[in-house]
C-alpha cells in the first residue's frame, strides 16, 4: 500500500498534498514481495482501462460504493486484528479509482478498477526513480505508552450518523456503566462550524446529522446522568430512520420524553449559541488532536488504536489510572463483545 502525501479532511473530499513524508504499511513481508507482481498487473490494467473506458461504462460501480467496498474488504482481509482503515477521500485518477484512507495515523492509498472487481495495494510511478523505494518494509513506529492520571480523561470523537461511530458508542456504553464515576468519558463531535447558525454547521452526513450532533451535545451537558441511555436508545431506534426526517424527528422526541428529558429545553439549546458553542469547542479539540474520522478515541491525550470492544476499551482506560479502582477487575460479559472496524471521515 502506497503512503500518500495528503492532509486528512472532515468532508471526505480529496485533499491537497502536504509535502510530508509518510511511512506505514498494512501488510507483512509476504505481501510486500507480491507488490512487484501487483505493479505489473497495474500497468496492464492502466492500458486496458484507457482503451476500454468507453465500452465498459455500463459495468462501472459508483465511486462512493466502490470506496466503501474497498475499505470493508481491507478491514476484513488486509489489516492486523483489532485495527482498521478509515475512509478519507475518493477520486478517479488515470482511469482507476483511488481510495485514500488512514491506518494507525498514517495516510494510505488503495486502487480499484472501475467495476470494483480488482484491488491494487501499491502503485509505482515509473517517471519517479525514487518511487521504487516504497517496496522496502518501513520501520514501525512504537506506540506511545499510556499516560497515567488519578482520573483518566476519555474523549470519543464521533458523528451522530456514522455507523462505525454508533458501534463504538455501543461498545463504550458498558464501560461508562462500569467506570463512569471513576473516569471522565465524553463524546465529542466532528463538525466544521463556519457561522453563527445551525445551517452553518457542516457534518459529513448533512444537516440532519449536524442537528442531531447539536441535540446530543446539549443532552450531554444538561442531562449527563441520562445521556448514555439516550445514546443507546437513539442508536437502536432512531438512527435507522436517519434518511426519513419526519420519522427521525418523532423518534428522538419520543426518546427524550421517555427518559424524562425536557425536549423543549434541548431544542432551545440546539438551535442557539449554547449548542453551537459546544460544537465549536469539540471542533477545536478535534483539530488539535487530529481527530478527523469517526470514531477516534483518545485516553489522556493518547490516541487509542486497539480493538473496539467493551473489554478492550475498559482495559485501555484502566491502564491509565495511577491506581486502578476495583471495578477494573470486572470482565465485561462476552455477550457485550461487539467488535467494530472502519470509520467515517
Amino acid at each position: 500500500m502506497t503512503q500518500q502525501n495528503s492532509d486528512n479532511t472532515k468532508s471526505g473530499e480529496v485533499s491537497s498534498p502536504s509535502g510530508k513524508q509518510e511511512t506505514g504499511s498494512l501488510f507483512g513481508k509476504g505481501t510486500i514481495v507480491a507488490i512487484i507482481g501487483f505493479a505489473a498487473v497495474l500497468i496492464i490494467f492502466l492500458l486496458v482501462s484507457v482503451t476500454g473506458s468507453q465500452s465498459g461504462i455500463s459495468s462501472m460501480v459508483p465511486l462512493q460504493s466502490c470506496g466503501e467496498k474497498v475499505i470493508s474488504y481491507a478491514n476484513q482481509n488486509l489489516v492486523q486484528p483489532g485495527t482498521s482503515v478509515s475512509l478519507q477521500s475518493l477520486s478517479e485518477n488515470r482511469g482507476i479509482y483511488e481510495i485514500r484512507g488512514n491506518y494507525q495515523s498514517q495516510n494510505v492509498t488503495l486502487y480499484a478498477t472501475k467495476d470494483c472487481s480488482m484491488l491494487f495495494t501499491n502503485g509505482l510511478d515509473m517517471n519517479s526513480p525514487g518511487s521504487a523505494s516504497g517496496i522496502a518494509q518501513p520501520t514501525p513506529t512504537p506506540p506511545r505508552p499510556p499516560v497515567k492520571t488519578p482520573r483518566p480523561s476519555v474523549d470519543l470523537y464521533v458523528m451522530a450518523f456514522c455507523p462505525y461511530g454508533t458501534q463504538a458508542e455501543s461498545a463504550m456504553k458498558p464501560v461508562v456503566n462500569l467506570l463512569g464515576t471513576k473516569a471522565d468519558i465524553r463524546l465529542r463531535y466532528i463538525t466544521t462550524v463556519s457561522g453563527s447558525t445551525v445551517d452553518s454547521v457542516q457534518s459529513l452526513h448533512g444537516l440532519p446529522e449536524a442537528q442531531e450532533d447539536l441535540r446530543q451535545v446539549c443532552i450531554q451537558k444538561y442531562y449527563p446522568q441520562k445521556f448514555w441511555d439516550y445514546i443507546e436508545s437513539f442508536n437502536a431506534r432512531c438512527y435507522p430512520l436517519s434518511q426519513n426526517p419526519a420519522s427521525l424527528d418523532a423518534c428522538w422526541r419520543n426518546t427524550t420524553a421517555g427518559l424524562g428529558i425536557d425536549t423543549a429545553a434541548i431544542e432551545t439549546c440546539a438551535a442557539g449559541s449554547d449548542g453551537l458553542g459546544m460544537l465549536i469547542v469539540d471542533e477545536t479539540n478535534a483539530d488539535q488532536n487530529g481527530a478527523t474520522a469517526s470514531p477516534t478515541l483518545f485516553i489522556n491525550g493518547v490516541k487509542y488504536s486497539g480493538a473496539r470492544t467493551p473489554e478492550a476499551y475498559k482495559q485501555a482506560i484502566c491502564n491509565t489510572f495511577d491506581t486502578a479502582p476495583p471495578e477494573c477487575g470486572a470482565v465485561l460479559a462476552a455477550s457485550q463483545q461487539t467488535a467494530a472496524a472502519g470509520g467515517c471521515g
